[in-house]
């Protein structure tokens, strides 16, 4: 009896011992981590239903639709159709005025899609009555019509379109007339000047043109713009006798850059073009 005693003694010990060992070893190996059962609230300026949606625990669904209305604020989402937009050049009136002698008058109409693509086609005449100075020729440029069509891309699609940064591309072509007088040829074996002229020359000519440019608006529906052109012919009418020297729409053909400048005028096509800004959380 005493024996078994004893025995059970010992192998209660030996448990006892084996337990703490392995929760000693246990607590080495694994370390107690803190409460971390905190749900966190999300930025400010979140709506507050989303906020309730987090308090109530199902993040899920708000984590969702704050997505959403992130991409809608980075991407606002704009109709098909938001404005159409009418415009009158004004540039070479101005430049005549200091003593240009050539002008281009047109009009221009463009649609904005989604406030980022805009088509658009011009049409006007020009004309030009102008002695150049390194010349010996007068050349007088019919009045004659002119048509440009293109697109520009506004990189300012994410504000409100009253104030534009674009960039753009255009094809233009123009069928005119020409005479050129005053033209005196010297033949250098009798010494003599010899005047002539070249009256009802014809040409025909298509070009091509890159632009950048602004738009502000003044006052309401009425805005102002500014443009940089460069601009190449790609096919002409060639005259063996007199090279045109002026192209309706285009200008000085010797020039590959120009400038323009327009006044605008807006018509809404939507009363639900611009998204509402994001609502702000009182503090």
């Amino acid at each position: 009896m005493k024996l078994s005693t004893l025995h059970i003694i010992l192998a209660l010990a030996l448990t006892a011992s084996t337990a703490v060992a392995q929760t000693n070893e246990q607590r080495r190996i694994t370390p107690v981590k803190p409460n971390t059962n905190t749900i966190l609230r999300p930025a400010k300026g979140t709506k507050e239903e989303v906020v309730q949606r987090y308090l109530d625990g199902d993040t899920t669904s708000a984590k969702e639709e704050l997505r959403r209305d992130s991409l809608r604020r980075v991407y606002p989402r704009y109709p098909l159709l938001t404005q159409a937009t009418f415009g009158v050049a004004m540039g070479d009136a101005i430049m005549m005025a200091f003593g240009q002698k050539y002008g281009n008058f047109g009009i221009s109409a463009s649609l904005n899609m989604w406030n980022r693509l805009q088509p658009e086609v011009e049409i006007g005449v020009g004309f030009a009555n102008n002695t150049p100075d390194d010349m010996n020729f007068t050349y007088k440029g019919k009045l004659a019509p002119y048509f440009k069509l293109g697109a520009n891309y506004n990189f300012t699609f994410k504000n409100d379109p009253k104030y534009q940064a674009y960039a753009g591309v255009r094809m233009g072509y123009s069928t005119f007339k020409y005479d050129v007088t005053d033209v005196n040829y010297t033949d250098h074996y009798w010494g003599e000047t010899v005047p002539f002229e070249l009256k009802g020359q014809s040409s025909h000519a298509l070009w091509g043109e890159f632009l950048a440019g602004l738009r502000v608006t003044l006052w309401r529906n009425l805005a102002m713009g500014w443009q940089a052109r460069y601009r190449g012919i790609f096919s002409e009418k060639k005259n063996p006798q007199a090279k045109p020297w002026f192209i309706p729409g285009y200008g000085d053909r010797s020039k590959s850059f120009g400038f323009t400048m327009s006044i605008y005028y807006t018509i809404p096509l939507s009363t639900a073009s611009w998204p509402k800004p994001a609502p702000t959380t009182k503090k």
